[in-house]
């Protein structure tokens, strides 16, 4: 978004931005998992590349190791990695996997 610090800096290494999102949850890493498995088209993965919609849940999956040590993330974290998919597809499955849980 053009009001982060650090914008101008991402606009000049990439071109147009990239596909991974992340995002916190309120309702911490419950309210995540249950987006996670409430989706239709992303999957639940803990490698987030290649051309499908991947979704990972940090705090259960590949930080679940780390939790309470300076590693620890957010238990609300939810990683996203876009793939091909189109575009309405994949927000309407993020929406109706919020409106879920």
């Amino acid at each position: 978004h053009s009001s982060h610090p650090q914008q101008k800096i991402a606009m000049q290494q990439m071109k147009n931005g990239g596909g991974m999102i992340s995002f916190i949850l309120k309702g911490g890493r419950d309210a995540a998992i249950r987006v996670a498995e409430g989706t239709r088209i992303f999957t639940l993965a803990e490698s987030l590349g290649g051309v499908e919609s991947l979704i990972e849940v940090p705090a259960a999956m590949t930080h679940l190791s780390v939790a309470g040590s300076q590693l620890d993330v957010d238990p609300g974290l939810v990683r996203l990695s876009v793939g091909i998919e189109n575009k309405d597809d994949l927000i309407e499955d993020i929406r109706q996997a919020l409106d879920g849980a």
